[in-house]
């Protein structure tokens, strides 16, 4: 999951990329970078951190041009604490690319070993969109025979790599003396907006990962990209469109309508926002069906995304709402943690109860998903020690029970907790007296609801269809094999840390391990 902006303007387009990428600090927290085209030359400047941390007034004013890209990063392919995989990537040639990407390559490692063996191309590291810069920078040389480039032959490019490359992607990228280009994967995954605003010089565009990047720096929302279309905005703010997927066909992925999203946004004429309230109707009458006999005294969300749904689960039931958990928002999302007592430690720093909300009440806490477990353990005895007589616990999305493999750090069944278990099961690995999962249908006709349109999703980490039709248990087998040994060295390790230093106990230890 990563966040990723365009600009095309009539002035130096630095600050308006800076300010954009704050606004999608959410979508990644571990990099970030700007690359500016200013003529014929690139400038360009990243490293690992969050964007104020990344950009310093000496780097904004090596920024110049009219015409920039910007990403910040959560990686899901590579490394995560090597600055080279920090994104935009360059190639010089032809013309000069650079280019910034969300999302995930399924086929990226037989893609990287045919830019060795047939187009002659070196990936000098584990990064995914570096070989995506590479296969599209392959597909320009061959639709302009190395000579001038025009819209006709660019399109042709990005025919080239739809065909080419399997997986989610939404792509930024900068063509040297040309323009900016941007094109989503035929799938429609993973999501990518367009924007203008009218200005007395002329008009300026922009794209980028969702509607309120646009729309926070003052420009108009004017439509979402469409699945294997491409944009092309030369530098003199002409834009081209076209589509250039054989079968397009529009599958958002559900979890950004979940989780990632900021409420505000709007993804594919879905307000984020409006999603997750009917979530909450969806989930009430779950409850009302499955619970008709256990007293529930408060409704508690757990900031700050299942708020809106927590809502609605309190005013279809007739109960209560309150808010009992208070976040420190200076703690990055706990499901992105490395390891398992990281994770785990850095709940108690980011959530806090206040004992007064829970005393002797049966609490229903509302959650926007349940992942590995680790942090809905945590919430359930933090509401426990608050007071609590019983805690019921709700997720408004379905159990995760597969694994993401389109830009979500879901990489390993073994991780999920609901991954070949009972719903029962899970509620007693997590410590609830009851759980109550969202249905998988549900959710999407909560989705329907608002547009009809939609008919189709990824919903794989619930559903476990692979919509790309490329993903099958061999791929799991082998994704779990090259991630799973590392993984679990590196959270036993931090695991043993922690309870070296009185963070755990032993028996949690086992909890968090058993969880893996």
């Amino acid at each position: 999951m990563c966040g990723i902006v365009g600009v095309v303007s009539q002035t130096p387009v630095n600050q308006l990329i800076y300010d954009s990428l704050l606004l999608l600090q959410h979508r990644g927290q571990d990099a970030a970078g700007i690359a500016t085209a200013n003529g014929n030359n690139f400038h360009m400047h990243k490293a690992n951190g969050m964007v104020r941390d990344v950009f310093r007034t000496r780097n904004m004013r090596s920024l110049p041009g009219n015409v920039g890209i910007g990403q910040v990063r959560y990686p899901t392919a590579g490394s995560a604490s090597s600055e080279e995989e920090a994104q935009p990537f360059y190639v010089n040639a032809p013309f000069g690319i650079i280019l910034a990407h969300n999302g995930n390559l399924t086929n990226w490692p037989q893609l990287k070993e045919e830019m060795f063996r047939i187009d002659r191309r070196h990936i000098n590291t584990a990064s995914d969109t570096e070989v995506l810069l590479n296969v599209f920078a392959h597909e320009l040389q061959l639709s302009s025979s190395g000579l001038e480039l025009d819209p006709a032959a660019l399109f042709k490019a990005v025919s080239g790599v739809h065909r080419r490359v399997k997986g989610s992607y939404a792509i930024v990228s900068l063509i040297a003396g040309y323009g900016l280009v941007a094109f989503r994967d035929p799938f429609g995954i993973r999501p990518l907006v367009l924007g203008k605003q009218e200005t007395a010089t002329g008009v300026e565009w922009m794209v980028a990962s969702e509607s309120v990047a646009v729309e926070g720096i003052g420009f108009e929302f004017v439509r979402d990209v469409e699945p294997g279309e491409a944009i092309f905005i030369d530098n003199d703010g002409n834009l081209h469109s076209q589509q250039c997927a054989e079968n397009p066909s529009l599958n958002p992925c559900i979890f950004e309508l979940v989780y990632l999203a900021r409420p505000d946004s709007c993804l594919d004429g879905v307000p984020v926002y409006n999603a997750r309230l009917r979530m909450g109707d969806y989930l009430a009458e779950k409850i009302k069906r499955v619970l008709p006999d256990v007293p529930i005294d408060v409704v508690m969300p757990i900031p700050d995304s299942s708020r809106p749904a927590a809502m609605q689960v309190a005013a279809k039931l007739g109960v209560e709402y309150r808010e009992g958990f208070f976040k420190n928002r200076y703690v990055g999302r706990t499901f992105i943690m490395p390891g398992q007592a990281v994770r785990k430690k850095s709940v108690r720093q980011k959530l806090n109860a206040m004992a007064i909300e829970f005393k002797g009440k049966n609490v229903l806490i509302v959650d926007d998903s349940i992942v590995r477990g680790t942090t809905s353990h945590e919430i359930v005895q933090m509401a426990r020690d608050a007071g609590a007589a019983k805690v019921i616990f709700a997720s408004a999305a379905p159990p995760v029970k597969y694994p993401n493999v389109y830009g979500i750090d879901m990489p390993t069944r073994g991780e999920l907790v609901a991954h070949g278990r009972t719903d029962e099961e899970v509620a007693r690995m997590i410590g609830a007296d009851h759980l109550v999962y969202q249905d998988v249908a549900d959710l999407k006709q909560a989705i329907r609801d608002i547009n009809p349109a939609l008919r189709e999703f990824d919903a794989s980490c619930f559903d476990g269809n692979y919509i790309t039709g490329d993903i099958d248990s061999a791929y799991l087998d082998r994704l779990e094999k090259s991630r799973l040994a590392p993984q679990a060295q590196s959270d036993r390790d931090a695991a043993s840390e922690a309870m070296e230093g009185g963070d755990v106990s032993r028996s949690q230890l086992h909890l968090q391990l058993s969880v893996e």
